[in-house]
């Protein structure tokens, strides 16, 4: 199907394919995703096939070289993408497994192109940014629904309407429009401030936001109202004249105890039902029996674990951000739920000299990056190997481990990892061989250890009884550093358990100590794979440990 006159190049044939796109307005961080995601998971729930995917502003290729205290975690794929943390939470809603065609940035478009013009692909024609970035970015969304089999693609973009880098996705929202205008819905979701000198929700910002859509020649056929508290029935009529939609087509988004529950609140104003009506959607009688039960489990958990999470890109300034972490959060609420528990997360700066781990009833060492902060990761590992509190060390939570027992049990004080200390006289963790070469050459993007990986587990150790008797595993990497063989020998006559390792033996993916009550290491992150519905087996078995 070529564009006509106003654009160059074409889209993949296929048979009809339907579109929800979702924009955003006032801030950012107002749960985009999780809206986009509560969508999807409404309409299979009536047997309609989707996915979803993240369009991000940004000039990076992905999100792999982003500082996470500025752009929040990195999520990977089965495939090895390193993608926005959106995408984790498409993942947990819709219960599938998403790929590198759930994800683009504004540097893959521009790349993609200037690819194409170095290769002559253009015939020599000036390549122009209006006329050329478009037709590329419409490819990547009907390519997400192609790769997945999807009748309905959810796409979300990143930041809000009216900023400049974003200004041709929005261009290829209304071409896309014009092409197949029964074909997409625009969701737009804005935010309600509640000022406390006031006590009124107020619309007009939101207004403002949809001035600015209309500006680049949109109309949104839906408006989700995040807001503090439920929009009341004066508000949406503020919002429905300004916008010129109907005062159902306004759906409020207020906030809840749990973003689990947000897919309900969409559901009782009839939400999913207006765009399947929208969309000429074919589907079945919706089932949300088990999304019901789920949040009867979360209302109903009351025990609380206090959970020490030791990191360092939590902290900005004189905040406390959690984006940093979301994966390993929300796989210690799920397991917890399991439970009737419901984790109390303690948020431990690793940098703070005088930390106290007393009173946690479990620690977790999450992922990371250098030198920062590193001794107090270590302390935090020693005093729960010495306590006997329940430790659970993810990717460089294991490094730390391994770094730890080698200081202190094996008395090699010098241990460390040649990431941080690239001279040290024992190197129990060190850069994998193949990796020497792309730092040498500052090959930083993408090269790194990504993506779902075979694991072996030792047969009888406390990790294969976690994975029900399993001796194969898969599991998603992002690492760049691993456990240094020579040592292993010295590792094993102290007691330690190299419970995971590739096939071939040569990398260790998971240690684990013996005569502890939970102090389990793994090189890979089973957080990244842990779902509401389906709590990862060993965030269940460190929160069971404590119980």
């Amino acid at each position: 199907m070529v564009f006509g006159t106003i654009d160059e190049g074409s889209i993949p044939p296929r048979r009809t394919m339907k579109f929800i796109i979702i924009s955003g307005g006032v801030l950012s961080g107002l749960g985009k995703g999780v809206t986009s995601a509560s969508i999807g998971l409404l309409l299979k729930s009536r047997g309609i096939k989707v996915t979803a995917m993240k369009c991000d502003m940004y000039l990076n290729i992905d999100a792999g070289t982003m500082n996470p205290i500025e752009h929040g975690e990195v999520f990977v794929t089965d495939d090895g993408v390193e993608t926005d943390q959106d995408l984790g939470h498409y993942e947990r809603f819709l219960g599938i497994n998403l790929s590198r065609e759930n994800y683009t940035t504004n540097g893959q478009i521009y790349k993609l192109v200037l690819d194409k013009e170095r290769s002559l692909d253009y015939d020599g024609k000036c390549v122009e940014p209006y006329h050329h970035l478009p037709p590329e970015i419409i490819k990547k969304w009907y390519l997400a629904g192609e790769k997945h089999n999807a009748d309905v693609v959810l796409v979300e973009l990143g930041g809000t309407v009216g900023e400049y880098e974003g200004l041709l996705f929005f261009e290829s929202i209304r071409r896309l429009k014009l092409m197949c205008p029964k074909d997409v819905v625009l969701v737009h979701v804005g935010y309600l401030p509640a000022p406390p000198s006031i006590g009124e929700l107020k619309s007009k910002p939101l207004q403002q936001s949809v001035s600015q859509l209309n500006s680049l020649g949109l109309m949104p056929d839906f408006i989700v109202c995040r807001s503090e508290k439920a929009v009341d029935e004066k508000r949406k009529g503020k919002i429905a004249l300004a916008s010129g939609l109907a005062i159902e087509n306004i759906v409020s988004n207020p906030d809840v105890g749990s973003i689990y529950e947000v897919p309900l609140i969409l559901e009782k104003q009839g939400f999913a039902q207006k765009i399947i009506k929208k969309l000429k959607l074919k589907h079945h009688t919706k089932d949300l029996s088990a999304w019901i039960n789920l949040i009867k489990s979360i209302k109903k958990a009351k025990k609380e674990l206090r959970i020490g999470i030791v990191g360092k890109y939590q902290k900005t300034g004189d905040y406390v951000l959690t984006d940093s972490y979301v994966c390993v959060v929300e796989s210690l609420k799920h397991a917890g739920w399991k439970f009737g528990i419901t984790p109390k997360v303690i948020w431990i700066d690793s940098e703070e000299k005088n930390a106290d781990y007393t009173n946690l009833d479990g620690i977790i060492v999450p992922q990371g990056w250098g030198k920062r902060g590193i001794e107090g990761k270590i302390k935090a590992v020693k005093y729960a190997r010495e306590n006997n509190v329940p430790y659970l060390g993810l990717c460089f939570g294991m490094q730390m481990a391994v770094i730890e027992f080698a200081r202190n049990i094996l008395r090699l004080k010098e241990a460390n990892s040649t990431e941080i200390d690239p001279k040290t006289k024992y190197p129990v963790i060190h850069i994998m061989p193949n990796q020497k070469e792309y730092l040498e050459k500052k090959q930083y993007g993408g090269t790194i250890r990504l993506g779902s990986w075979p694991c072996v587990l030792k047969k009888r150790s406390r990790l294969s009884i976690i994975y029900g008797g399993k001796t194969l595993i898969h599991e998603r990497h992002r690492h760049r550093y691993e456990f240094n063989n020579i040592f292993k020998e010295k590792f094993e006559k102290a007691s330690m358990v190299f419970s995971g390792t590739s096939p071939d033996g040569k990398l260790v993916e998971a240690i684990e100590l013996p005569n502890h009550r939970f102090f389990v290491g793994t090189q890979f992150h089973p957080e990244y794979v842990s779902r509401p519905l389906s709590p990862h087996p060993i965030f269940v078995s460190f929160l069971t440990s404590m119980l």
